[in-house]
């Protein structure tokens, strides 16, 4: 009868266990959502689909690369802190990119060296590869979303970009707009 009770104490601790472990991280990122610094990131989509996770819309930034010295110091997959401002138009710009963790409250994201871009006048970028390039959608949505945000792509008069809260290193996708509009309201304008 011991044993008995000792098993059931141990199932409901490892219940819990598997409980926290995904609510705290879901907590984490409503935490960057509701207290974070929100960013404005210019995009140039592209759209696949992938049958595992759903219908999503993978976004390539403008504001991707930052200008280097010293090229063999910095190596593709190495975690890299980005560091960012705002353009004149309120855009976000790659202020700088530092090997150092930086102190909290600046704004900054955690990120990796997706490639050293080499000239031939020996000038030199480093281009990071965002944590946030996926926006996840209900499927009877995307493609409605999709044609509006590849149509736009082609269009260089419309104004796309990610919206992105930073906060402590970590960022979260809030939402991608196309010209002041939500791609979520796209399917309500037919309707």
């Amino acid at each position: 009868m011991r044993t008995k009770w000792i098993t059931v104490i141990l199932f409901v601790m490892v219940a819990l266990v598997q409980l926290y472990i995904p609510a705290s991280m879901i907590w984490a990122k409503n935490e960057v959502l509701e207290s974070g610094t929100e960013y404005r990131f210019k995009t140039a989509p592209v759209d696949p689909e992938d049958p595992f996770r759903g219908k999503y819309i993978t976004l390539n930034f403008d504001e991707n690369t930052f200008d280097i010295t010293d090229p063999d110091n910095w190596k593709i997959g190495e975690t890299v802190y980005a560091f960012l401002s705002l353009d004149s138009l309120g855009f976000a710009v790659l202020d700088s990119v530092s090997k150092q963790v930086p102190d909290p409250g600046e704004d900054y994201i955690k990120t990796k060296i997706a490639a050293t871009l080499i000239s031939f006048d020996t000038s030199a970028q480093l281009r990071v590869d965002y944590p946030f390039n996926r926006f996840y959608m209900e499927e009877s949505k995307a493609p409605k979303a999709e044609q509006a945000y590849l149509q736009a792509q082609r269009d260089s008069s419309q104004v796309t970009y990610a919206l992105v809260s930073v906060k402590n290193g970590d960022a979260v996708l809030k939402d991608v707009v196309i010209n002041g509009v939500s791609v979520r309201e796209f399917d309500k304008a037919d309707k």
